[in-house]
């Protein structure tokens, strides 16, 4: 028996090993975007990046990322989990160490873009090995853990990018990244085994191509349109030929012969309803995490790593009742358990907005815990609803579109959260400023950001100050209200169509599956 074989035989054995390397693997992508944002600061000083650069260090990850993902989980199907996951580690190694050492801000985004190719390989690859290795009857809490990393990460990024700039330079927040790289290349040799599609489906070159042009070019104009407006030529433009080709994508799979995805998945409801209830949940998310990290530190005044302890609120929770909440659908269903979530997510933000320029952290904890228990319950019954209704051979593909639409979910709720809550807050702060006889150039400073306001309005006296945080606020609560509504169409979605239990077909073919890849890799029947 080869090497890969015994590694083969042996993955039911270690799964759980298995599965501690995938997540750690996942975490560091995740993790790579909420590290960065606490060295910007300190990159813009170093790099002498403009705003704009400053943006697209951490958005050109985001666009080639998501962009991608449909491509990486199909290539991953057809020519195995493994080596997609192992290309991955590497790319993403390799753009983590030039990141690192980047002399211009123009650099820096083309290595970020190209660490961003090495994510989309990985991510979808983690999943679907998960998928495989585990059975049916254990997937939904192998799954869960992998979700609580995935939440995990969001609020571990800020933390760990505030110790790390405390003691090294602005390049430790990518250096961090390989070790993990190094661990999950051996662990690929060693101990994850392999998987593919076994009917060795042909390559779809078109719809890879009109997948990740469309996908871009809308990612493209989310990114740009709260700079450049909604209304825009420019972003109109990007949105008007994303969907085209969006479209195209559409029409060229449903009648090709061997599509990249099929979209006879979309008629199951629980692949379907899930896929938008964990799109719409990362739109709030990251909405809400945006203006919520802001609030933190422009408004009450928490350093970046002081935010970052903070919003262990968040992290703590996903990582108590992620991994619990399988069994909770166990004796309850998915519907039950996702509208529970959803409610209390939305419960959460509603009561953020009861906060002010003068909240304590005792006042926010609370608040935080609800949202963040809403998020745990809903992540892992999602995204076991979405591969538990798919064939394993296509697990690549289902994981694929599970990360695209929380990437493309967060991306769309980063610019329009942002959008609101700075059309609201510009508004506020320039009626409240000029009804206080502010000066021009105060004015103007507070326009232009609330962070130049603030640092204009401090010399100018408190009054001026107070308008400035009011006004933010004003804006922070009109953003927590967007994701709140934005949850409430996706509650009804889950209460009106989400079935409550896995089909039994799906149970038993994904049962049939997962017993004839085993029989096939000499692993003996328990």
């Amino acid at each position: 028996m080869s090497l890969q074989e015994r590694v083969q035989a042996k993955a039911e054995e270690r799964r759980w090993l298995i599965l501690i390397v995938l997540c750690f693997s996942l975490l560091v992508i995740v993790l790579d975007n909420s590290i960065l944002n606490v060295a910007l600061p300190t990159i813009q000083r170093e790099l002498h990046a403009s705003t704009s650069e400053l943006q697209w260090m951490v958005d050109s990850y985001t666009l080639v990322f998501a962009g991608l993902l449909l491509t990486a989980g199909s290539l991953g199907d057809r020519f195995g989990r493994l080596p997609a996951l192992q290309f991955g580690f590497i790319v993403f190694g390799i753009g983590s160490v030039l990141s690192a050492v980047s002399g211009s801000a123009g650099e820096l985004i083309g290595f970020r873009a190209f660490m961003g190719i090495g994510g989309a390989f990985i991510m979808p690859a983690t999943l679907s090995i998960i998928t495989n290795v585990f059975p049916a009857r254990e997937r939904g809490r192998a799954i869960g853990v992998w979700a609580a990393t995935a939440g995990v990460a969001v609020a571990l990024g800020p933390l760990t990018g505030g110790a790390l700039l405390e003691h090294f330079y602005w390049g430790s927040v990518f250096l961090v990244n390989i070790p993990i790289v190094i661990i999950g290349v051996l662990a690929g040799v060693f101990l994850i085994p392999d998987s593919k599609d076994p009917t060795a489906r042909r390559l779809d070159p078109v719809g890879a191509v009109l997948s990740i042009a469309g996908l871009s070019a809308v990612l493209y104009a989310v990114i740009e349109a709260p700079a450049k407006g909604w209304l825009a030529g420019s972003t109109l433009g990007f949105f008007a030929v994303g969907s085209l080709l969006l479209a195209g994508f559409f029409l060229w799979e449903v009648h090709s012969a061997n599509p990249m995805l099929d979209f006879s998945f979309f008629k199951n409801p629980r692949f379907s309803i899930a896929s938008v209830s964990i799109m719409l949940t990362f739109f709030a998310m990251f909405g809400s995490l945006f203006v919520l990290t802001q609030y933190l530190q422009i408004v009450i005044g928490y350093s970046p790593i002081q935010t970052g302890v903070r919003l262990l609120a968040f992290a703590i929770p996903m990582m108590l009742l992620s991994p619990l909440s399988p069994r909770f659908v166990e004796k309850l269903g998915a519907k039950v358990v996702i509208a529970a979530g959803l409610g209390l997510f939305i419960l959460g933000l509603l009561l953020g907005t009861g906060l002010d320029e003068n909240a304590q952290y005792g006042d926010m904890v609370w608040r935080i815990v609800i949202m963040a228990s809403g998020m745990a319950l809903i992540m892992a019954p999602t995204t076991d609803s979405i591969m538990g209704s798919l064939p394993l051979a296509r697990a690549g593909v289902g994981s694929a579109v599970n990360d695209t639409t929380r990437q493309v979910g967060g991306a769309v709720g980063v610019a329009v959260v942002g959008s609101v809550y700075a059309s609201i807050y510009t508004s506020k702060v320039v009626d409240g400023l000029s009804a206080n006889d502010a000066p021009r150039e105060l004015i103007a400073a507070a326009e232009e950001s609330i962070g130049a306001g603030l640092a204009a309005a401090s010399s100018a006296g408190q009054a001026f100050v107070d308008v400035v945080k009011s006004s933010f606020v004003d804006g922070f609560h009109a953003g927590l209200y967007v994701g709140a509504g934005v949850l409430l169409v996706g509650l009804v979605a889950v209460v009106l169509w989400l079935p409550a239990r896995a089909r039994a077909e799906d149970v038993d073919a994904q049962h049939a599956e997962h017993d004839a890849a085993r029989t096939a890799a000499g692993t003996p029947r328990i």
